[in-house]
């Protein structure tokens, strides 16, 4: 993410759902964490919704000005030998005590559960503790995720070689 100076930062992918013991574990270690499978997304590049997960306030902070990032912003994303360009078209909030929010969180198409995939997406997640503090909110799961996550949806506009 070149807005937010963010560059070759490693993504590491696993089987699970964004933000569970396992993808908690491996933001907890400083990498940002890319679930896949049922309860998860596809790689990058794909078909479907692409979902990284981070930690923006402990660790190594890869999201801390996440919820900055602008529409329109480019996320480049690589893998092998080739670059995904993305472009951030909107944001959305993820809730972990709304079985639907979440539901739409990893939906294929990010935010409409049920709709198919035409194309490619991908999913940028981070904490929303800050904002839930100030509101009075201090629920967290059993993780230490607060209720909250900023998500920011993108769509892929070019792939090219590295």
């Amino acid at each position: 993410m070149p807005r937010l100076g963010l560059r070759d930062f490693p993504v590491v992918h696993y089987r699970g759902s964004p933000d569970d013991a396992a993808g908690t574990a491996l933001q907890n270690d400083g990498s940002l964490a890319s679930p896949r499978g049922p309860g998860g997304g596809v790689a990058a590049g794909e078909v479907g919704n692409h979902i990284v997960t981070g930690h923006r306030l402990s660790s190594t902070q890869p999201f801390r000005y996440l919820p900055s990032l602008p529409r329109g912003s480019r996320v480049l994303v690589r893998v092998g030998d080739t670059v995904h360009v993305y472009e951030v078209r909107r944001t959305r909030w993820t809730s972990f005590r709304s079985e639907d929010s979440l539901a739409a969180q990893r939906a294929p198409v990010p935010g409409r559960p049920g709709v198919e995939a035409r194309r490619a997406m991908i999913t940028l997640s981070t904490c929303a503790t800050l904002e839930d503090h100030a509101a009075g909110n201090y629920w967290a799961d059993e993780f230490d995720n607060p209720e909250h996550r900023i998500d920011k949806i993108g769509v892929l506009v070019a792939s090219r070689p590295a």
